[in-house]
């Protein structure tokens, strides 16, 4: 494996046995070209994901002890990627890995993070509404600009992991962190699929209760932090 890849794919996986597999291939079929490695964690999966994971010398697995929920997991394959570029997707395989160089080109526009939305969510009416009304008022709230931070899939340069902290939560402020560090952040529409194996692991408790809370925690945190530049 090369020591700095281009591109660093993070991916975490809890439960996704059924899943793991075609998203492998999947990924290495929209990167043909693209020196990457891929960076998995998994967050103390109990079914067969970790056997199931194809070993290369391009693949990394981080196995945590225990379960510790995808913040921790995020965090982990983040800080722990050597690419220039870090893409993170879900382990579900409603990303679409073809819209990976979507993001790529889109960085060197000149941006530093490029936050995929969902046009078309294949999930059912109530969890649209739900996720709707949540990135409306987060976004407002915190100002970070973007219409669906849930959304995985995101491409950032490297040093943009400086600006995020380990939390619970903070998967879902990733844009408003690193905007507040001071670095350029755009969208680009990408395609979203139906869960077609395993379960979804977040229900409306940790998704709009917590996100309220934390909306507030984030917002304190912005308005303290402390940036410079040495010269």
């Amino acid at each position: 494996m090369p020591e700095s890849p281009a591109v660093s794919i993070v991916i975490p996986l809890y439960n996704e046995q059924d899943n793991i597999v075609a998203l492998q291939t999947e990924v290495a079929e929209a990167l043909v070209g693209i020196d990457y490695e891929l960076v998995l964690v998994d967050d103390g999966s109990t079914d067969e994901t970790v056997g199931r994971v194809k070993q290369s010398d391009g693949v990394r697995l981080m196995i945590f002890e225990k379960n510790a929920g995808q913040s921790a997991a995020m965090h982990a394959g983040i800080h722990a990627a050597k690419g220039a570029v870090i893409v993170t997707l879900d382990g579900d395989l409603q990303n679409d890995p073809k819209d990976i160089p979507a993001l790529l080109a889109k960085l060197d526009e000149g941006y530093d993070l490029v936050c995929g939305y969902r046009a078309k969510r294949k999930d059912t009416a109530f969890k649209r509404l739900q996720s709707r009304i949540a990135n409306a008022v987060r976004s407002r709230f915190i100002g970070d600009g973007v219409r669906d931070t849930g959304c995985t899939l995101k491409a950032m340069k490297n040093e943009c992991k400086e600006a995020l902290l380990p939390f619970n939560g903070m998967h879902r402020f990733i844009p408003a962190l690193i905007r507040n560090m001071g670095f350029k952040v755009t969208e680009v529409p990408v395609n979203h699929r139906p869960r077609v194996a395993g379960i979804s692991k977040y229900g409306f408790g940790n998704r709009a209760l917590r996100a309220t809370m934390d909306m507030f925690g984030v917002r304190w945190l912005n308005s303290r932090r402390v940036t410079y530049r040495v010269k």
